[in-house]
């Protein structure tokens, strides 16, 4: 059985011209604006509350380190400090050190912001 042949249809080759490389389409007028919360990429922008879930994210991988190295770290130790002498784990006592340098540093670093902020405040405009 045959399919029925439609005689308009020829089966001729087209012999106009057959273009190679794709026709552009043309785009809109104007580039679209971007919205509030987006950046000219049209991705969005992090925002405060997105970096705060990430520092309390890493804040709490770090916890969870510091719980290790603690209890990993109960071995009793004595500590002779300012004629004193208290008995406490290791990694409790290592844990006191690292608390007693970050505070030192934070003490310095804040004295020099304000000794900058006078200086800024004297110098002339």
């Amino acid at each position: 059985m045959s399919t029925p042949r439609d005689d308009r249809v020829s089966d001729q080759i087209p012999t106009d011209h057959i273009p190679t490389e794709p026709v552009p389409v043309p785009g809109p007028a104007t580039p679209p604006v971007p919205g509030p919360g987006t950046s000219a990429t049209g991705r969005t922008r992090p925002t405060r509350i997105s970096g705060t879930w990430v520092a309390v994210l890493v804040a709490i991988v770090v916890l969870v380190f510091l719980l290790v190295f603690i209890l990993q770290n109960l071995t009793d130790v004595t500590i002779h400090f300012l004629g004193a002498s208290f008995t406490w784990p290791l990694g409790v006592s290592l844990l006191f050190a690292a608390i007693g340098g970050a505070a030192l540093v934070a003490l310095v670093g804040a004295a020099r912001i304000l000794q900058l902020r006078r200086q800024a405040k004297r110098a002339p405009h």
